[in-house]
């Protein structure tokens, strides 16, 4: 698959709230997903690690959106934004944010998240 088809591929199937289906399929088993205040995950056990801590955070989701692709070479980016409402939190929050994918030999090995901390 070229970058242009993967990152299609991911939006895609994160539309559909399908995000096993992104890494079994997209991803590569040493796929480095790296924060936005720096810290670093790398391999499959990582990442679902971090998604559980994540997802253990989040009272309700209220609207998930994901953006088109932008592709150059062998990395693209997308925007994210979600309406969130977080354990311990009475109202719900905007959280945006810009997703950068790095793609080698048909699969993504890094993701890069930027948002505001």
């Amino acid at each position: 698959m070229t970058t242009k088809q993967i990152a299609n591929r991911l939006v895609s199937l994160c539309k559909k709230g399908e995000f096993q289906q992104c890494y079994q399929e997209l991803y590569s088993p040493e796929i480095q997903s790296v924060e936005a205040d720096g810290s670093s995950h790398v391999g499959f056990a990582a990442l679902a690690q971090k998604g559980k801590e994540w997802n253990a955070g989040i009272k309700k989701v209220h609207k998930s959106e994901i953006g088109s692709p932008i592709v150059s070479g062998n990395h693209f980016s997308l925007p994210m934004n979600m309406r969130i409402t977080f354990k311990g939190a009475h109202k719900p929050v905007n959280f945006d944010e810009i997703c950068v994918y790095q793609v080698k030999d048909g699969k993504i090995v890094k993701e890069q998240f930027f948002y505001d901390n």
